[in-house]
């Protein structure tokens, strides 16, 4: 066996020391994309969730094997389950952000050295309002509308046809000649009037009122009805396209006037400027207009106008290199800080909230802002009765900058943060990372039986990923959680033997009915066998995501073995310790974390029930002979006869190593539709690159 050079342990130490930072980041970013893209409701500010995002880019540029299915490589979340999904035939991806007018001159200078444009050569770029809205592709068949579908995660999204049918700025017929299939993309959104208007009439009707624009139009969107989405007053400009049989215009600008021709509405403050001080100017137009828009608007976005351009200067990551979103600074104001509580996440994240008497911040009513978390509280000496300086940061989630001191009350008290979960009772800790440093967050140990994780645990549980039970999506476990059918993950198993007893029937409740009730059942019934990877991984332990359970399950090969050690791992200094620290790639916060959750007795109990109920198997053996066996693979575009999932899953089972990105370790590049960046770079170090096809054909697919 080769040894390894001092250069190359050290890059391995590293290289696990980032693993568990990476993982803690990308879960992060994860889930926060889930609550803005696929619930409409937001946990922190544009401004931390971009900072979040930079984080996890730096740390991926370092070490590209981090990379692999990295969510700052995704866009948006996943759709969400309660309507049918629509794979975009062009990806929908994001924008890349800036924030000081410096890099708005850093984007023109860095564009013009990609083209290779002289000095004084014309450059033109368009600049638009950044509608603070949900976007949205509408597909047009010879002129009607067929389809129209939400971003999702940017290759796959929602079916929202019959909601987007009831909104009168969109067009059910294109005017004038379009091509024979066009994809106009745009954003839906709701006017600040509207907006009032339609939470007064929550108010009246005794309902919660929405938290801003963005959230009210995105939530009437995803309608179940689509005759409530037809009461609220929802607008669309357009401003991109997708699949299109032809573009009918060589320009941004010319686009957009087309779409105009055909029927839509296009933001009248969209203008060609032809260099970064004419951007700048506009920016600066905008952001003096902006309070009185009649919509929200976060930002200015600039489009390199010259559509070859465009296509020339492609993709890097998950957004284009010719356009960026120029991000507007954050509005603030002040208020009295009346109370702070505690809230507890999936995860067991004690998150302070503070409790504000309400204020008008930017044009929205603001009552509630997070304070991050205890060390934010004790730096900035924030205190219940203070008078704090409250910002609006990316028009969405408000925080608490600092107190004003010279009005403090005489009595103030520093907050002294809970050490126990205000759910559960169990003890709240701050782990301890790879580096010695102890973790901003604390976090409640109660697991499997903290009621306040309890109902987001399961929601994990029952995950596609995980034990992926037909049936049984988020709005089921809600109300089985809700009525307490469902309260642990072994009650899902136990659910039928239950019905049977009870008085009132599953399938004489509202929503449900026999056949219903029956399939929902037979999914449930058939994951009673489970792979182990899975098992695991839908446990929920902190730190240990998909990629970390199969390390997991192959190292022990049973749920009884990982269980053994895990007990017996208590004692850093012991060699059940010594043997989860030595696993490739796991590392001491994920052997820290493991430890902790089968130290838990609450969750000991749980896994008692659940394990009579469930049986997890070993998981699918690895080929060694097949002709990819060895490899290293990179996936990019859209796949359209497999998820990538599906396509990553197969190409390990195959013995491939699969990754997120093209280095000159890559062996084989497979492009569907949409491959950008990844393909460019694969050409130019002359890696092999072929198509879903011919990948299926290679492996026998």
């Amino acid at each position: 066996m080769t040894s390894q050079s001092p250069d190359q342990i050290r890059r391995a130490a590293r290289l696990n020391e980032a693993r568990a930072e990476h993982e803690r980041l990308a879960a992060k970013v994860a889930a926060h994309d889930i609550a803005y893209h696929q619930q409409d409701a937001p946990t922190i500010s544009d401004a931390d969730y971009d900072a979040l995002r930079r984080q996890l880019e730096r740390l991926e540029a370092r070490f590209p094997e981090l990379a692999d299915g990295s969510p700052a490589r995704r866009v948006g979340a996943a759709p969400a389950e309660k309507f049918a999904k629509v794979r975009h035939a062009v990806p929908m991806l994001s924008l890349g952000n800036i924030f000081q007018p410096e890099e708005a001159e850093e984007f023109v200078a860095r564009v013009r050295r990609f083209l290779g444009l002289a000095e004084g050569a014309p450059l033109v770029i368009t600049a638009e309002p950044k509608i603070d809205g949900l976007s949205c592709s509408l597909r047009y068949v010879k002129g009607e509308l067929a389809q129209a579908a939400t971003r999702g995660d940017g290759f796959e999204g929602e079916d929202v046809t019959a909601n987007v049918r009831t909104i009168k700025e969109i067009p059910h017929r294109l005017a004038g000649h379009p091509p024979e299939i066009c994809e106009v993309r745009g954003e839906i959104y709701m006017t600040k009037s509207d907006f009032a208007a339609l939470n007064e009439r929550q108010a009246q009707a005794g309902k919660p009122p929405f938290a801003n624009p963005r959230n009210s139009a995105a939530g009437s969107l995803r309608q179940l009805d689509p005759a409530i989405t037809a009461q609220r007053p929802l607008h669309f400009f357009a401003y991109a396209w997708g699949d299109i049989a032809e573009t009918p215009a060589p320009t941004q600008h010319g686009m957009i006037k087309t779409f105009a021709s055909y029927g839509f509405k296009t933001n009248p403050l969209t203008k060609l400027c032809h260099s970064a001080a004419d951007l700048l100017a506009h920016w600066r137009a905008i952001e003096d207009a902006r309070a009185t828009l009649p919509y929200d608007i976060d930002g200015v976005v600039y489009k390199v106008d010259d559509l070859d351009y465009q296509r020339r200067l492609g993709f890097v990551s998950r957004a284009p290199r010719w356009a960026t979103a120029h991000k507007f600074a954050a509005e603030k104001a002040t208020t009295i800080l009346r109370d702070i509580e505690i809230q507890v996440g999936r995860t067991g994240s004690l998150t302070p909230v503070a409790k504000l008497e309400p204020v008008n911040v930017g044009g929205v009513v603001v009552s509630n802002a997070t304070l991050h978390n205890e060390d934010e509280i004790g730096r900035k000496d924030v205190r219940i009765g203070d008078t704090v300086i409250v910002q609006r940061a990316g028009d969405v989630i408000p925080q608490v900058l600092g107190p004003v001191l010279e009005k403090r009350p005489k009595h103030a008290k520093p907050y002294e943060f809970p050490h126990i979960c205000p759910a559960c009772g169990s003890a709240a800790l701050r782990e301890i990372d790879a580096k010695g440093e102890m973790d901003v967050v604390r976090r409640c140990t109660g697991g499997l039986v903290c009621p306040a994780q309890a109902v987001e645990r399961l929601k994990h549980f029952c995950s596609r990923n995980a034990l992926d039970i037909e049936g049984l999506g988020d709005r089921q476990i809600e109300l089985f959680h809700t009525e307490g059918l469902i309260m642990s993950p072994a009650d899902i198993f136990t659910l039928e033997e239950r019905d049977k007893r009870a008085v009132k029937k599953l399938k004489d409740r509202e929503g449900f009915g026999e056949t219903s009730v029956r399939n929902l059942f037979a999914a449930i019934n058939a994951r009673r066998n489970i792979a182990i990877n899975r098992f695991i991984f839908a446990l929920g332990i902190r730190h240990v995501g998909e990629t970390n359970a199969r390390r997991l399950a192959r190292h022990f090969g049973t749920f009884e073995a990982l269980r053994e050690v895990g007990r017996a791992a208590l004692d850093p200094e012991s060699e059940a310790r010594a043997e989860l620290n030595a696993i490739e790639g796991v590392g001491d916060v994920v052997a820290e974390a493991v430890t902790e959750f089968f130290a838990e007795q609450h969750n000991e109990d749980a896994l008692d029930a659940l394990l009579k109920e469930v049986t997890p198997e070993p998981m699918e053996e690895v080929q060694t002979s097949t002709p990819v066996a060895g490899k290293t693979i990179v996936f990019t575009g859209a796949l359209e006869r497999m998820t990538r999932d599906e396509a990553k899953a197969q190409a390990e089972r195959l013995g491939a190593k699969v990754s997120g990105s093209v280095s000159k370790k890559t062996d084989l590049v497979v492009a569907g539709p949409g491959a950008g960046s990844k393909l460019t770079k694969a050409e130019e170090l002359g890696i092999e690159v072929i198509t879903e096809d011919e990948w299926l054909s290679r492996v026998g697919g």
